[in-house]
């Protein structure tokens, strides 16, 4: 199984982006197979997070229509949304643990965890960040 971190997302959904066009077709030929893909949680939430940022985006995404777009990507029959089990604390805490973070980089770890506790294949992500965490296949698909 595949899974996406929320710069693939992000790309996707803003048009302004110079990946969007190349993220929009890695999506939808994700969402429109028969085979199983997925989202963390936690890239969800980040997704939204960015998108409706006026911090980020002169104009931002409006609330209703990232809400809109979250809800269009839970229509795909294959979409898998991985969320954290019994095991997510000794898997993430191993993580951290052995990458030695601190504050903020505790998100990839967190990404990290719950796409190893799902048996995602390979995670796509643009973020070079997660090359911290070698037992997870991490991979840009844009490059």
């Amino acid at each position: 199984m595949i899974a996406l971190d929320s710069n693939l997302l992000v790309y996707a959904h803003r048009r302004e982006n110079p990946f969007h066009a190349a993220a929009v077709k890695l999506l939808r030929q994700l969402a429109e197979s028969k085979t199983a893909w997925a989202i963390p949680w936690p890239c969800l939430h980040e997704f939204y997070g960015v998108a409706t940022n006026p911090r980020i985006h002169a104009v931002p995404t409006p609330v209703d229509v990232a809400l809109a777009q979250i809800e269009a990507w839970f229509e795909s029959p294959t979409l898998c949304l991985l969320s954290e089990t019994a095991e997510h604390w000794p898997r993430l805490r191993e993580l951290i643990t052995k990458a030695k973070l601190q504050g903020a980089m505790v998100h990839d770890a967190r990404i990290a965890a719950l796409c190893l506790a799902h048996g995602v294949r390979e995670l796509w992500s643009a973020d070079r960040d997660f090359s911290r965490f070698p037992s997870l296949r991490v991979r840009n698909p844009l490059v």
